[in-house]
């Protein structure tokens, strides 16, 4: 049964709140604490169901996980460690976990099968299968490979050097974790610097790398050794905070202890450049990874434009980005964004579509957005389209316009953010 949500206008927001663990570092912890030797402890975990995904699959491959809310322990046994699964391995609306786990799968000597729901289904995959095929995997699957479900026969793998069309940390870490166990050194070169957890985690767990401005190198034959791993706040979680602290009137919002790894910070400089009163305290680096605390207030906003290597620090933000760009003054262009139409929806047109119901001005291009504000939001009915970050958005929307929003599919957010009504009870 699809549940819906009603958001009502607030006067103003105050308090603290501590979101949940990263994602991204969530996802890489289990991973690399599975082909890792000995027990890694996670503490900050992200107990969502994208994760909770990564963890059902490498118990099938034989790594046994005890998981209690946002603590795990992972007991390592190596790659060799890894067992193949008697059953399919299910990733839920995980493309993180879909595509790195290609990757990890592609150097080992037996059959896999990953399927996914609805949504992954329509995701590419051929940006991953591709260069782990010339790699030496054997992988099929619905339009050669390209869409799941995926049919994967792995085994001794060679290095390649790969020029990826796309920035994307994905495509980027499925390649560099068959490469630690492939013949020579493997490279992957972006367009732009994607995020680099994989790289900063691979550290942390003992593997050497090379890297430059938009390369990274791993020479195979490399083992990872298990460690305890502290997950800051997700930015991409807080992002929606940010935007709320910043237009609701009367506001003030404290973010304890969130992700500010440089190739995430797109949010930040975006709410700066638009004339955000943003401060940043407590910064501090555990696990090779930077946190701080994040003050919000209320804030005169101007429009700006958002464009070429900022746009993969802030990808996952832009649903929320053209809420804010709404309340600002003047134009706000985003633009390189083509890889939203390859998100959980076609991120574009979904923005546009469900803001446009709200009366915003707002219109499609063919690689983003433009959004003239200041506007004010109208009521109305509204989907997340099985889109966490969608609803997510909708519902921050939702305390800025002049009549309440009705959000439907509202159980989406849970992927990323199971209390995100709770904790925004708590700001009201």
């Amino acid at each position: 049964m699809l549940s819906t949500k009603i958001v009502k206008r607030v006067d103003r927001l105050k308090g603290e709140i501590k979101v949940p663990g990263d994602k991204s570092i969530s996802h890489r912890a289990v991973m690399f604490g599975a082909i890792a030797n000995g027990k890694t402890t996670v503490e900050g975990f992200l107990p969502g169901e994208d994760c909770l995904s990564t963890i059902s699959c490498f118990r099938k491959l034989g790594i046994e996980i005890e998981q209690e809310e946002d603590r795990v322990t992972v007991y390592g046994k190596g790659w060799d460690g890894l067992r193949e699964a008697s059953e399919i391995l299910d990733v839920g609306n995980s493309g993180t976990t879909t595509r790195l786990m290609l990757g990890i799968l592609a150097t080992r000597p037996f059959h896999s099968v990953v399927i996914g729901d609805a949504s992954i289904a329509k995701r590419p995959m051929a940006r991953v299968t591709v260069p782990l095929k010339q790699m030496g995997a054997k992988i099929d699957g619905r339009s050669e490979g390209n869409y799941t479900p995926l049919s994967l026969r792995g085994g001794q793998t060679k290095a390649i050097s790969f020029h990826s069309p796309v920035a994307s940390a994905q495509v980027k870490s499925a390649i560099l974790l068959a490469g630690l166990q492939s013949e020579g050194v493997t490279t992957v070169t972006e367009p732009h610097k994607s995020r680099d957890h994989t790289e900063r985690m691979l550290k942390a767990f003992g593997v050497q790398l090379q890297e430059d401005e938009t390369s990274v190198s791993v020479s195979g034959g490399q083992s990872l050794q298990a460690q305890h791993v502290v997950v800051p706040g997700d930015i991409s979680s807080a992002a929606f905070f940010l935007v709320a602290g910043a237009i609701v009137p009367n506001s003030e919002i404290t973010l304890l202890n969130v992700g500010i790894n440089p190739t995430r910070t797109g949010i930040i400089e975006v709410l700066r450049k638009m004339g955000a009163k943003l401060q940043i305290t407590n910064e501090r680096v555990i696990n090779e990874e930077k946190m701080a605390d994040l003050t919000i207030s209320t804030s005169e906003l101007g429009g700006i434009e958002i464009s070429g290597e900022l746009i993969p620090r802030l990808i996952d933000e832009i649903p929320i980005i053209a809420i804010l760009a709404t309340q600002a003054n003047g134009t706000t262009l985003i633009k390189d964004a083509e890889e939203l139409k390859v998100k959980e929806t076609n991120r574009i047109d979904t923005v546009v579509s469900q803001l446009q119901k709200l009366g915003a001005n707002i219109e499609a291009t063919e690689d983003g957005m433009i959004i003239h504000g200041p506007t004010p939001l109208t009521g109305g009915q509204v989907a997340s389209f099985g889109d966490h970050r969608i609803g997510m958005a909708m519902a921050i929307a939702g305390l800025v316009s002049s009549e309440e929003i009705e959000i439907q599919e509202i159980e989406a957010i849970d992927v990323s953010y199971p209390n995100f009504f709770q904790h925004l009870a708590e700001l009201i």
